[in-house]
């Protein structure tokens, strides 16, 4: 899958529902998803799926690639994502 039209076609025919329906089911995943990453602490949990969360991740120095130059790169928050181990399984 590429992008997110594929992602939609794919559950659009999965679930047997129009390609708006699933627009509109993947668009309120994400949006509810979001919404819930920037309360305090916020987590999504999806039993055997797996989670996303928040982590911050540090101020640190790093490197320029063109010039090599030390440039300093803020703290910032960012989303992880631990598959479950149902999906871990299934890739395998």
């Amino acid at each position: 899958m590429a992008n997110k039209a594929e992602l939609i076609e794919a559950i659009a025919g999965a679930a047997g529902l129009s390609k708006a329906d699933a627009k509109k089911a993947l668009d309120a995943f994400v949006s509810v998803t979001t919404a819930e990453l920037k309360k305090k602490d916020g987590r999504v949990s999806l039993v055997g799926f797996g989670s996303f969360s928040v982590s911050k991740r540090e101020a640190r120095t790093g490197r320029n690639p063109q010039t090599g130059k030390e440039i300093k790169i803020a703290a910032k928050n960012v989303v992880r994502f631990k598959a479950g181990s149902e999906l871990s399984d299934a890739v395998k």
